[in-house]
């Protein structure tokens, strides 16, 4: 809901070009475009001064890239000498892949995302929110409304936000998760180009025909039309969950 609403508001501030930071889940492309502005997505990070809008994922979705703190603070500091406005989306910064630059949302040229779906595991209750400076964030209260979030949406946010030693244990169990998966899948010949401890990105020329296998045998993977090699794979549920994938990646 956030992520509409952001792309209107730089329209309103005069934005007519956005530069999204390639590869990235389709969502904030398709709402800039909505917005009525002009999409490139760019894989060089350098690139995106040269527009007024611009959006990162940090830690990226789906090659894990980190871009680091320097970095975004310096493009953030150049979209406010042009009133241009930069999203850095931090869903996955909770498995500690990457430095929150959430302390430096200052000025009304930064925005950071965060979510609940992904680290806290907790998708279906659509909750999120915004770090901004009080004029973004007023503006952005304004527009969403009084009932966009949920009063028991807003507690289970508070009670995980606070919880610093489950954050700690699950942080721990995903890393080693995480390496069992690509132990896994170096196994099995894939080579793996990225990721975070809740993903693995694989690039290999036979990912099509794995993707269709793994499918048979009741396994979901990410597959995108854009880069047909690339395949991501996200971390089984249960002991079950892990032997049916390395069944699978055995026997393909």
């Amino acid at each position: 809901m956030l992520m509409p609403l952001l792309a209107q508001m730089a329209v309103r501030r005069g934005a007519t070009r956005c530069g999204v930071l390639s590869p990235a889940y389709a969502e904030h492309t398709r709402t800039a475009r909505m917005a009525g502005l002009s999409v490139s997505e760019v894989d060089d990070f350098a690139d995106l001064v040269a527009f007024d809008y611009a959006v990162v994922i940090n830690p990226n979705n789906p090659d894990g890239r980190v871009l680091e703190r320097f970095d975004l603070l310096s493009l953030a500091d150049a979209m406010r000498k042009k009133d241009g406005l930069l999203v850095v989306d931090e869903a996955f910064i909770e498995t500690g892949y990457a430095e929150s630059i959430a302390d430096a949302a200052t000025s009304d040229s930064l925005v950071i995302l965060r979510s609940f779906g992904k680290f806290y595991g907790m998708a279906g209750v659509r909750l999120g929110f915004a770090i901004a400076h009080p004029d973004i964030a007023e503006d952005l209260e304004s527009r969403l409304g009084p009932w966009a979030v949920s009063g028991p949406a807003l507690h289970i946010a508070t009670e995980a936000l606070a919880d610093t030693a489950w954050r700690k244990s699950m942080r721990l169990r995903l890393n080693e998760e995480s390496k069992r998966l690509n132990d896994s899948l170096g196994a099995a010949g894939l080579p793996v180009v990225g990721g975070t401890s809740l993903f693995t990105l694989v690039r290999d020329e036979r990912a099509p025909t794995l993707f269709i296998h793994l499918m048979e045998k009741g396994i979901l993977t990410r597959s995108f039309d854009e880069r047909p090699a690339d395949l991501r794979f996200g971390l089984p549920g249960d002991e079950a969950g892990w032997a049916r994938l390395e069944a699978a990646l055995a026997s393909f």
